[in-house]
């Protein structure tokens, strides 16, 4: 009987194991497990003592050049004491390694592993730290480019609309809905921000804290350039999905702000763009799950659809309700 051809694969975590012992020069005790599946793979390589992350990329989703990109601008980051995980070369000097996977080729990157637990509901204290660091890898960053996506109003609004009409009907209301967004939404109003490059998923799922105020970055899977208050419209966002009490959410917003002006000037009216910000990045990432289908089809449904426009819609209400 023929082996059928796949599409995607997870790849055997004793296998990567042994292959990573070798170009890395580790000891037999070292051991790799599969941590998660998504739109890449991230495996945890450890000892009693010393614990790696290598993530192995998707089938066709980063190119090396892109890849290669990533790992020079953690490097640089490294460089200048920002606290990011960081990639780690083998013995040969060799950041990016080729995996033969059955559906084509596949990359995989180690990483140093971020100390410290993720934290779901942060105090006050962490939001300024987080705000601070954000802020410090915007100044280092600030004016650069890097040869990535550019975060603009084609990528972020119209292509997501595009691969989500491959699954939805135009007629469905949220997709009217989503219409109506893009057509309002114009990211003219970034062209007068500080530009530079965004990592564009800050948030507690891509950062380890310690002891409350120590905070890592990792996970810079989707770096790129554009207006950096993206990134801070993010954060804000996903703390007001999490803080259901507004309250809170409002002062540990406040103390994200405090935290990013201690290091960085925001500009009144980069402030008053947070809410299109956060609005913006949401849009491309319902993009990329349809983009992506082979890793986010228990997403796409009309029902999910349904609920995640709805978290848009609250956003937009409260904003408005709220503006300044």
């Amino acid at each position: 009987m023929s082996v059928f051809p796949v599409t995607a694969s997870t790849i055997s975590a004793k296998d990567l194991g042994e292959f990573i012992k070798e170009r890395y020069n580790l000891d037999k005790n070292f051991n790799c497990e599969l941590f998660r599946t998504g739109i890449n793979h991230t495996y945890f390589i450890s000892d009693t003592k010393t614990k790696y992350v290598l993530r192995v990329y998707s089938y066709n989703w980063r190119a090396k050049s892109e890849i290669t990109e990533e790992i020079k601008l953690l490097n640089f980051l490294k460089e200048n004491n920002l606290s990011v995980s960081f990639p780690i070369p083998d013995t040969n000097g060799t950041f990016i390694h080729d995996i033969n996977a059955p559906e084509g080729q596949r990359y995989a990157v180690l990483f140093s592993f971020a100390e410290g637990g993720k934290v779901r509901f942060m105090d006050d204290e962490t939001c300024f730290t987080i705000g601070s660091l954000m802020a410090q890898f915007h100044n280092l960053t600030n004016n650069k480019s890097m040869d990535r996506e550019v975060y603009d109003t084609k990528s972020m609004l119209e292509l997501p609309f595009q691969h989500l009409k491959q699954y939805f009907s135009e007629t469905l209301p949220e997709m009217v809905y989503l219409k109506e967004v893009n057509d309002t939404l114009k990211l003219a109003d970034f062209e007068s921000t500080q530009k530079g490059l965004v990592h564009l998923d800050i948030w507690y799922d891509n950062m380890a804290v310690l002891n409350e105020k120590e905070i890592t970055f990792f996970d810079f899977d989707f770096c790129g350039n554009g207006s950096q208050v993206l990134d801070v419209g993010y954060f804000c966002k996903q703390l007001f999905y999490i803080e259901t009490d507004k309250e809170i959410y409002e002062r540990k917003k406040l103390h994200f702000i405090k935290g990013y002006s201690s290091v960085r000037t925001i500009p009144n009216h980069e402030l008053k763009l947070i809410p299109e910000a956060g609005l913006a990045v949401f849009i491309y990432y319902l993009g990329i799950q349809a983009k992506r289908f082979d890793w986010s089809n228990i997403f796409l449904s009309e029902n999910y659809l349904k609920m995640f426009t709805g978290r848009l819609k609250s956003w937009i209400e409260y904003n408005n309700e709220h503006a300044h």
